[in-house]
C-alpha cells in the first residue's frame, strides 16, 4: 500500500529531525509536528540486517501525519543496504544514509561512522539505492574518524558525485562521540565546495543556536535531535525563524509540563503504561530543568511507576513554581 502524500520537495526543508535511537519514536514525531511544522521526520536508525532478515515495514511505526518522512538506514553491505530500502520504498518520502553514529556497537562491523573509512563504499550503497528506489537519497556523516583524519569535504564532494539529494554534517570526529563543541565554521567548508544543500547538526537547542550556525556556515538549514528533548515547539520557531526572522518566544514551564503530560500520555497509550513510563524516564530533565531543585524531582520521578503519581508530581512543581515567581 502506498502513502499517497509521501512526496517530498528538498528545497522546502528548512529543518530536519534527526534521528535519535530509542527517542525519536512514532509519539515523539508526532508531537513535533502538533505543532504544524514542516520539518522532514526521519525514522530511529533501521538497521538493514534486520530488515532483511524481518521484511515487514510495519515493525517500524510510522503514521500517515508524518509526511514527508526519511527512512534512515544503517549498514555497510551493498545488497543489503539495497533489498531494505526497496522493502521501505512504498512508504518512504526518501531513504537517509547513516554515515554518523559513532557508537562502539554500530562502527564495529563497519556501519555508521565508519562508513568514512570506506567513502567508496559508501557511494556505492548510496548509488545503488537511489537506482533501486528511484528515490532521493541523503546522507549524515561527521568531520571524520579522528581529529587528524577528518574528510568530510572529500567525502560529502563523493557523495554528491554518487547523487545524493543533500548532506548533513555533524561538526564533531567519531572520536570525539558527543564531547566538546561542534565546530560549525568546518560546516561552511563543506558548503562552499557542493552544489547539493548542506543541513548542519550538532549542538543546535535552540533558535538563537540555530541563527548562530547559519550565519557562521552558510548551511540551508539545520538539523537537530537532543534540543527538541523537552520542547517540541522547537522546529516550528527554528523555521519561522529561518523563513522571515520571526523569533518566538521559548515555551513557558506551564506549557513544557502539559507537553510532559501528554507525551506521557500518548507513550502510555504506545507502549503500555509500564513501558511507557520506562520509556519517559530519560526525558524529564529535559522538561524540568529550569525548575528550581529539578534534579531531587527528577530523582522523584523516576521511582514511580503509574501515571496518575507522575502527574501529581509535576501539578505540585507548577504549583510550586508559581508560587514563587
Amino acid at each position: 500500500m502506498e502513502i499517497p502524500n509521501k512526496k517530498i520537495n528538498i528545497d522546502d526543508i528548512k529543518v530536519i529531525q534527526a534521528p535519535l535511537a530509542g527517542v525519536s519514536d512514532v509519539v515523539f514525531r508526532g508531537l513535533i509536528r502538533k505543532y504544524n511544522s514542516k520539518c522532514l521526520m526521519t525514522t530511529e536508525m533501521i538497521s538493514s540486517e534486520m530488515l532483511c532478515n524481518n521484511p515487514n515495514p510495519r515493525i517500524i511505526k510510522f503514521e500517515d501525519f508524518e509526511y514527508p518522512l526519511a527512512f534512515q538506514l544503517v549498514g555497510h553491505k551493498v545488497d543489503k543496504m539495497v533489498k531494505a530500502a526497496k522493502i521501505l520504498a512504498p512508504f518512504a518520502s526518501m531513504i537517509d544514509i547513516n554515515c554518523g553514529c559513532p557508537v562502539k556497537k554500530v562502527v564495529v562491523s563497519g556501519d555508521g561512522s565508519a562508513m568514512m573509512k570506506t567513502p567508496m563504499l559508501a557511494c556505492e550503497i548510496l548509488s545503488a539505492i537511489k537506482e533501486a528506489t528511484g528515490l532521493p537519497v541523503s546522507a549524515k556523516f561527521r568531520l571524520g574518524w579522528t581529529c587528524d583524519e577528518q574528510n568530510y569535504v572529500e567525502f560529502g564532494k563523493a557523495l554528491e558525485k554518487a547523487g545524493a539529494s543533500f548532506v548533513t554534517l555533524h561538526a564533531r570526529t567519531r572520536s570525539q562521540m558527543y564531547q566538546g563543541q561542534a565546530d560549525w565554521s568546518k560546516i561552511k567548508n563543506l558548503v562552499d565546495e557542493l552544489n547539493i544543500p548542506v543541513f548542519a547538526n550538532g549542538d543546535i537547542k535552540s533558535v538563537q543556536d540555530a541563527k548562530k550556525c547559519i550565519e557562521i556556515s552558510g548551511c540551508k538549514g539545520v538539523s537537530i535531535g537532543r534540543g527538541i528533548m523537552g520542547d517540541f515547539s522547537l522546529p516550528y520557531r527554528i523555521e519561522k525563524y529561518i523563513e522571515n526572522n520571526e523569533i518566538i518566544d521559548e515555551p513557558s514551564l506551564a506549557q513544557k509540563i502539559e507537553m510532559l503530560k501528554e507525551h506521557l500520555r500518548l507513550e502510555v497509550i504506545n507502549m503500555g503504561e509500564v513501558n511507557g513510563i520506562k520509556f519517559m524516564r530519560k526525558f524529564y530533565n529535559y522538561y524540568i530543568s529550569s525548575v528550581r531543585n529539578a534534579s531531587k524531582y527528577r530523582s522523584i520521578l523516576v521511582t514511580l511507576e503509574k501515571e496518575k503519581e507522575i502527574i501529581e508530581v509535576l501539578d505540585e512543581i507548577l504549583s510550586l513554581h508559581s508560587q514563587n515567581a
